[in-house]
């Protein structure tokens, strides 16, 4: 998915329609589940049937049936069926992009805030 929103070195933004925004907001309130990322997580590293994501993120298989319901239906996954078992994978790469920038900050915030609290403790 792309934001619409100027490069880091360009301090302008493109305004953004009502509609643009509103589907912006969409996307991120998909991702805003806990267990949504963690499904995303394991997927990150290849397709996975639903018993093994259940296994994986220790959740119920009503639980994470409808997330990842949610997932494909928002098209951040995708799904092919094979016999009896369905396989789930991402299908919107971006989704891992902004997974990855998001916990790139957290991780430099993070560091930033125990930093502090060492020189603090020093003092």
């Amino acid at each position: 998915m792309m934001i619409c929103m100027a490069p880091r070195n360009r301090r302008r933004r493109d305004v953004l329609p009502p509609e643009a925004i509103e589907l912006i907001a969409d996307r991120f309130r998909i991702l805003g589940e806990p267990i949504r990322i963690r499904i995303l997580q394991e997927l990150e590293s290849g397709e996975r049937n639903v018993s093994e994501l259940v296994a994986a993120v220790g959740s119920s298989q009503p639980n994470v049936s409808k997330h990842l319901r949610i997932l494909q239906e928002s098209g951040v996954v995708g799904r092919r069926q094979e016999g009896n078992n369905v396989y789930y994978a991402i299908a919107d790469p971006a989704v891992i992009d902004l997974c990855d920038a998001v916990c790139s900050s957290v991780r430099d915030r993070l560091a930033s805030a125990v930093k502090l609290a060492a020189e603090m403790g020093r003092r």
